[in-house]
């Protein structure tokens, strides 16, 4: 199992026993502390063992909690504030980890995934004969006790994109994702799991300026940067050319710089076209940003990583991640500059969003500002948020009677269902036997997230199904690039602030995350802070890294993906902008299916 995780864990190896009981630790040492420890972790007067990927947040708290040592480790320090709060002490865990902790007298294994989903723990339990874990879902298949079943309902949830139906499963029959702010014990053989932790909105806070909201965003933002600044070696940032990866860098590399440390090194996939808006924005930023040094994974020397992009996708340990070639690129190229800490800002649009504003400002009977709120959002965002459909939308869901839309909402439902039952990629055979129907709908139940502005709905919003989703993918697509993302947007406290924030203060005037463009004034230029439209450089890595192959790609002659995927189907949209997407998805499904076959020597 170990051997599967090295990559993940490139500063070596170490397995403790205890009879029946076995923990290993595959490390990535990005911080002093992870260096000493010694992992899995052993506290000689209980005998209990730790073993984990993590990073706390409030170190300083819980020495101060816990009264021990200030050279004590991450794993130590959660150890400890076990023995104090048995499973209790989640509470009092801030940062990113993914843990399991042996304790001998009771003869219990009590494991745990942080709050936000930045670290994964994937399982296998057996009543009565064995519970099995691992950080990714390969390397606990190569244990001999775990069936290594392919689930045929998973793979038909990539054919049609259900990514987010839920937090649980995996590609893997009897192969189960640990969800977020959950936790597990094993106690004579039997398995109990719970939720720990709800994000929910603090007490009401009470601001009278723009420049209050402002002055106080930047701080908890700040503290959230620095929190994740704590490493062995130089981090590095993601730059697009976006405002929240933009933000997480400007804070970042003054904080560096005021420490007296180089300049934060900053990474960015980018368009060797000059006429390409991401890639001139990610320019603009590079040379406006104070206390940085670029580099740039630039489709014009696309040599210099395209072929390890494509030996990474077709290494694929889910075929959901098949789309990352962007990524890879920018941290193949962070790696070989000698970085193994990465900033991100993967989540600074879901928890920095408010909802849908006009329909806001029309509940609430300012029918002028919906108006203008609806018109600036097409000035912005263009045709697709066009003003009137906007407002035609929001007065339906406000003065329509709740009979009439419910029952527009099953008309609806029904012409969805039988569109998606004409467009589908998965095999009918397959289809049939998994029920995919019922699949779509309960998608949808899990997905779908209501458009108001209620902090309720807010904190849905933040942690949606699709950033856990997301955050997964990015912590699979580093990890076999020994690779630590860091994410200052899923900081919690950060994440209670913005639920105090009054709507106007995340939007206004067509401006999501207004907040965050007023506060970072200076320190990002106003075309990345004032950016309009949406643009996005990956597709164009998809095609330079990986979509070449579609071109010798005959889905007729896979015999291994008729099973499951309609391939008439997919042959007869083959030469349309579906069918090349489409096609694609049959090529990472290609990639992992023959991935599997060594799993088990």
């Amino acid at each position: 199992m170990l051997a599967r995780l090295e990559r993940r864990g490139p500063d070596g190896a170490a397995i403790h026993c205890d009879g029946a009981m076995a923990l290993g630790h595959a490390l990535l040492a990005t911080t002093d502390e992870a260096a000493r420890e010694p992992m899995p972790f052993l506290h000689q007067p209980s005998g209990c063992l730790i073993t984990g990927d993590i990073r706390l947040d409030n170190r300083e708290e819980l020495i101060e909690w816990l009264s021990c040592d200030r050279s004590a480790g991450d794993g130590e320090l959660v150890l400890r504030a076990y023995h104090k709060g048995g499973s209790g002490c989640l509470a009092r865990l801030l940062g990113d980890f993914a843990f399991a902790i042996w304790d001998p007298r009771d003869q219990r294994l009590f494991c745990a995934r942080d709050r936000v989903g930045m670290r994964q723990l994937i399982y296998h339990h057996h009543e009565g004969r064995i519970f099995a874990f691992a950080t990714e879902a390969m390397a606990l298949l190569a244990h001999r006790e775990v069936p290594n079943r392919v689930n045929e309902a998973r793979i038909a949830d990539f054919l049609e994109g259900f990514e987010a139906i839920d937090l649980v499963s995996t590609f893997h029959e009897g192969v189960l994702r640990l969800p977020p702010a959950h936790a597990l014990s094993v106690e004579d053989g039997r398995l109990r799991l719970w939720r720990y932790w709800q994000l929910t909105a603090p007490g009401p806070v009470r601001r009278a300026t723009n420049a209050e909201h402002e002055a106080a965003f930047r701080d908890v933002f700040t503290k959230a940067v620095r929190a994740r600044l704590r490493a062995r070696e130089p981090v590095g940032a993601m730059l697009s050319g976006g405002m929240d990866s933009g933000s997480v860098v400007a804070i970042a590399a003054r904080l560096l710089h005021e420490a007296g440390a180089p300049p934060l090194k900053t990474f960015s996939g980018v368009d060797h076209d000059p006429a390409c808006p991401e890639s001139s924005c990610i320019r603009d930023s590079a040379e406006h940003i104070a206390f940085i040094d670029p580099h740039f994974a630039s489709l014009g020397d696309a040599d210099a990583f395209r072929d390890a992009v494509a030996r990474l996708t077709k290494e694929e340990s889910d075929p959901f991640d098949g789309e990352m070639s962007i990524i890879r690129a920018v941290y193949l190229t962070a790696r070989r500059a000698g970085v193994a800490v990465m900033l991100d800002g993967v989540a600074g649009d879901t928890s920095l969003s408010t909802g849908d504003m006009v329909a806001y400002h029309l509940r609430a009977g300012r029918v002028a500002r919906a108006w203008r709120e609806a018109r600036a959002l097409e000035a912005i965002w263009g045709a697709q948020d066009a003003a009137v459909p906007a407002i035609a939308r929001a007065a339906w869901r406000k003065l329509a009677p709740d009979w009439l839309l419910a029952r527009r909402r099953r008309n609806w439902r029904r012409a969805r269902e039988l569109q998606e039952a004409l467009e589908s990629q998965v095999h009918p055979a397959l289809a049939e036997r998994i029920d995919m129907p019922a699949r779509r709908r309960a998608n949808r139940h899990h997905v779908t997230v209501g458009e108001d502005c209620r902090q309720a709905t807010r904190a849905q919003r933040m942690l949606h199904p699709q950033l856990v989703a997301a955050r997964e993918r990015y912590d699979r697509v580093a990890g076999a690039i020994g690779i630590e993302p860091r994410d200052p947007y899923l900081d919690v406290r950060l994440l209670e602030f913005c639920l105090t924030l009054p709507a106007e203060q995340l939007q206004g005037e067509g401006w999501p995350k207004l907040i965050q463009r007023r506060a970072m004034a200076g320190l990002l230029p106003d075309s990345v802070r004032w950016k309009r439209g949406r643009h996005h450089v990956g597709a164009r890595f998809i095609e330079t890294c990986v979509d070449q192959s579609l071109e010798n790609f005959d889905v007729a002659k896979h015999s291994n993906l008729g099973c499951y995927a309609n391939l008439e189907r997919a042959s007869a949209l083959q030469c349309s902008n579906v069918g090349v997407a489409s096609q694609a998805r049959l090529i990472y499904l290609d990639h992992w299916l023959k991935s599997l076959k060594p799993v088990r020597d």
